[in-house]
């Protein structure tokens, strides 16, 4: 039936007189042939293939790095919902494929500073400085298809401040109306939803 009723919206919005809604129901199709109503979308952009990355990575490790850097995997991910990560323990980077999807442009960047993270794990001064010599953004570039949806809504009972959290919160209270960040249990977060 809604298939039916699309149909019709479809046909209506053509404004062919030809086309009579009066007539009955069993003189339309039931389902709209596909090549009527489905335009074809443009092809995706395929993202670069795994041995485009080892390229890319050899590459930014000759001219950045006087190839001083180790050879790590690389391999998307299809969950992650941040650019990229590095895992020493398993000298694994990760290249988010949801992300990059959005920004094709940014899959360089996001390698140079997963590389930057082989030398120096933490976002400290020295990260920061490595950064800024080869050219690497420090933060990624917020998307609302890229978030993942919180969990957990909760707020605060005295300035009605909203924290989303992707974990449920034991002993949690409001940053702004707690005094030097310390829990105090007059301004402890309520669940709101979940």
């Amino acid at each position: 039936m809604r298939k039916l009723k699309s149909f019709q919206k479809f046909i209506h919005s053509l404004n062919y007189d030809l086309f009579n809604f009066n007539s009955s129901r069993e003189s339309l199709p039931v389902e709209p042939t596909p090549s009527i109503l489905q335009v074809p979308s443009p092809p995706k952009e395929e993202l670069p293939s795994i041995e485009e990355l080892y390229k890319l990575f050899h590459k930014i490790n000759a001219v950045y790095f006087e190839n001083k850097l180790p050879t790590v995997r690389i391999e998307y991910s299809n969950r992650m919902t941040n650019a990229g990560s590095y895992t020493p323990a398993l000298k694994l980077i990760k290249i988010s494929r949801k992300y990059h999807e959005i920004f094709r442009e940014d899959i360089e960047d996001t390698l140079k500073h997963e590389m930057i993270h082989i030398l120096h794990f933490y976002h400290n001064a020295v990260f920061k400085k490595e950064a800024i010599r080869i050219g690497a953004s420090l933060k990624a570039k917020p998307h609302p298809a890229v978030r993942r949806k919180p969990k957990y809504l909760y707020f605060c009972p005295g300035c009605k401040k909203e924290y989303p959290r992707q974990k449920r919160l034991r002993m949690a209270s409001c940053g702004f109306c707690s005094k030097k960040g310390k829990f105090d249990i007059r301004f402890k977060l309520k669940l709101f939803k979940s």
